[in-house]
């Protein structure tokens, strides 16, 4: 568990508005990149981002 303390916040909001991704979802990358972490998902939106792996679902 992580704190979401201001400096957290205000870097996902930057993240956000370059990046044009939703808020909810930089404040899992800013806390990724904020630990060194990389951000494992099947979430879209994450596709292409630099510190992601992006596996798309696979459709049954």
């Amino acid at each position: 568990m992580v704190d979401l303390d201001t400096t957290l916040a205000l870097w996902a909001a930057r993240i956000s508005l370059d990046l044009k991704v939703p808020l909810a979802d930089s404040v899992i990358l800013a806390t990724a990149r904020a630990h060194g972490a990389v951000l494992w998902t099947q979430d879209r939106d994450f596709k292409g981002l630099e510190g992601v792996r992006y596996a798309a679902r696979s459709r049954r």
